[in-house]
């Protein structure tokens, strides 16, 4: 063997040695999915329609958790006492967010026929229920995993939400390809989001993390393809409307409606501001 690649394999079992103790993706993102299908059966790969079974589903999904936990070494929370029972006492809330998002995704698209539909295709719904599941363990001092949950739903979905964001009830992604909701997001309640918007930061530093960088949405906002919002202190206020391809860094008061303004050029020649609504 060359001196080259035994210095190299050296350098990779140090490596490899050295690395902290941490749940394979593959095993956090397959517990996920089983228990969405728990929470809910047009999900599941298994119908649960006998109650002994059922109940050995919920045990087995807490040991398993439990499992994942003891990988994560290097978040003291994940070692926490009862935290496991705390979660899984907190499911019941969690389904109840979720059923308010799916029935916000139903009233908010005309081509959904019904929960259902919602639940087994819908991009949108497994994107907020990820969110959902991963913020509340963030909540609870977890990290990696939430990480680990919401980056495989980027690559699922395409939708990008950051665990860290806040999001209120009643939630609709419509189509949802190429959303992009930052770590210090703060979104109200009936909100309706389309493909491609970005609520993002002005800046990229390093010595920013710890500040909020990302917009505020109001209550009963609806923000239309390809907006884009930036900014810690930009402030979308309540009931107001988005339109597509909007470029905003700063706030507008409630029940705003702005649009995109492009030239047009007529048949004379002349050149006119229009407003795209």
């Amino acid at each position: 063997m060359s001196d080259l690649k035994e210095d190299f394999l050296s350098e990779l079992h140090t490596a490899h040695t050295q690395a902290s103790k941490c749940p394979p993706p593959k095993r956090v993102t397959t517990f996920f999915n089983e228990l969405l299908g728990l929470l809910f059966p047009e999900f599941a790969s298994t119908r649960y329609t006998e109650r002994v079974k059922l109940e050995a589903q919920y045990v087995s999904l807490k040991k398993e958790l439990r499992g994942i936990l003891d990988l994560n070494s290097d978040c003291l929370k994940s070692q926490q006492p009862g935290i496991v029972d705390r979660i899984f006492d907190d499911l019941p809330s969690i389904r109840q967010k979720l059923m308010l998002d799916i029935e916000a995704i139903c009233e908010g698209d005309p081509a959904a026929r019904n929960t259902s539909e919602v639940i087994r295709s819908y991009p949108g719904f497994y994107a907020i229920a990820t969110y959902r599941f991963a913020n509340h363990l963030l909540n609870l001092g977890i990290r990696l995993i939430p990480r680990i949950l919401s980056e495989n739903a980027h690559r699922r979905t395409g939708i990008d939400i950051h665990p860290g964001a806040s999001i209120g009830d009643h939630f609709c992604i419509d189509h949802g390809t190429g959303i992009v909701i930052g770590e210090t997001t703060e979104i109200g309640s009936h909100v309706k989001v389309y493909q491609g918007v970005t609520l993002g930061a002005m800046s990229v530093n390093k010595e920013d993390a710890k500040k909020k960088r990302h917009p505020t949405i109001g209550d009963h906002v609806v923000l239309y393809a390809n907006a884009t919002i930036l900014g810690g202190e930009t402030i979308i206020g309540e009931r107001s409307v988005i339109g597509g391809n909007v470029w905003l860094t700063k706030s507008v008061p409630a029940g705003s409606r702005i649009y995109y303004q492009a030239k047009m050029t007529n048949s004379d020649g002349d050149t006119d501001l229009i407003t795209i609504k």
